[in-house]
């Protein structure tokens, strides 16, 4: 492989992305309301797996990071009292996710973090090769 910087940095790029993504579907469905009956919205968690070592990164081996699946949040949810939903059971009951707005904020800062510093690797490597380009001219 003859960028391996590129390589490892573009896998963590690919896993923020997802966890990103997974982020802004749990915020979208943050205030879903379903029946008693029915399964509450399940926040959705990346699962991370490290691909190789630093020194496999070096030779250009693959290295890095890869999503190792989604897993789901509590069906359950929450119950909550508001007779006047149209959803209520008799008991005036509807469930939502059992989710937390300041988690999911912390959640995407966090992974809008890791995706930055994995643009700035690659920018980085790149002003770096150029240099090294321009050595050899």
């Amino acid at each position: 492989m003859l960028f391996p910087s590129f390589n490892t940095a573009a896998s963590g790029l690919g896993l923020f992305r997802t966890w990103m993504d997974a982020v802004a579907d749990n915020m979208a469905n943050l205030d879903t309301v379903r029946s008693t009956g029915e399964a509450a919205f399940q926040p959705r968690f990346v699962i991370a797996n490290a691909v190789g070592t630093g020194q496999e990164a070096v030779t250009g081996d693959p290295a890095g990071a890869q999503v190792a699946g989604i897993s789901f949040g509590d069906a359950a949810g929450r119950l909550v009292h508001d007779p006047t939903h149209p959803l209520a059971d008799a008991q005036g009951m509807v469930r939502y996710p059992d989710m937390d707005m300041g988690d999911q904020m912390t959640q995407l800062m966090v992974a809008q973090r890791g995706y930055q510093a994995n643009l700035a690797v690659i920018d980085r490597a790149r002003d770096a090769y150029q240099q090294a380009l321009s050595i050899g001219r």
